[in-house]
């Protein structure tokens, strides 16, 4: 797969190729570090990742990125860089995924027009805002109760994929306490791209796990 370089590149693989979307946090790589963790992601054929950095300082979080884009561009995966559009545009990312006290999604496409720009929502109302602000991506959560990640409105069961994918018209993901378990009835439920933290980053064989889960698809 040839590195992606626009926004139409970049979009046509998130839209046909992603399915499992990996979520990599320090925190919850089991000790290691989250380039080994990203590097394992791409021997198991993993086509996206996230690199989600909540407690590093703006240069920690630059020179983490740099690294994780020439990795990226070794097993051609998508480099999506959590909340800072600004990090994520100096290290070269292939996107941005914002959360909804991120930088509002319309400026972001205005920013960076060549940018996958993911927006996180919990509700109809933000899911429609989102697609309104021509979000490239939203993602639905939490699914399940998480413990990555502090939300308030709990979380929100396969009653959400009943409800907001009706109201939106463009991509989506699913993430929250998702386990291999859940990948069958979340693909039945219409769930085609699944985002999952430490399913993956704390599995002893990472490019192992990642082979099996994308078997699931």
């Amino acid at each position: 797969m040839k590195k992606p370089i626009s926004y139409i590149d970049r979009m046509e693989i998130f839209e046909h190729c992603v399915t499992l979307y990996p979520v990599v946090s320090s925190e919850f790589c089991a000790g290691r570090s989250a380039l080994e963790v990203i590097r394992q992601l791409g021997e198991g054929g993993a086509v996206i990742f996230q690199l989600r950095e909540k407690h590093l300082s703006d240069r920690e979080l630059y020179t983490l990125g740099c690294e994780a884009r020439k990795i990226a561009d070794e097993y051609s995966m998508l480099f999506m860089l959590d909340d800072r559009l600004d990090v994520a545009m100096a290290c070269n990312a292939d996107g941005v995924h914002l959360g909804q006290d991120d930088l509002p999604v319309e400026a972001a496409r205005k920013i960076a027009p060549e940018m996958i720009v993911g927006v996180s929502t919990h509700n109809i109302p933000e899911a429609q805002a989102a697609c309104r602000g021509k979000c490239s991506y939203l993602n639905i959560g939490p699914i399940y109760p998480t413990n990555t990640k502090s939300v308030a409105c709990g979380a929100l069961g396969l009653e959400a994929l009943k409800t907001i994918p009706q109201v939106i018209d463009c991509p989506f993901t699913v993430m929250g306490g998702i386990k291999a378990k859940h990948i069958p009835e979340l693909t039945s439920a219409g769930a085609q791209r699944i985002a999952m933290v430490t399913e993956i980053t704390q599995a002893e064989d990472i490019a192992g796990k990642v082979r099996e889960l994308l078997k699931l698809f």
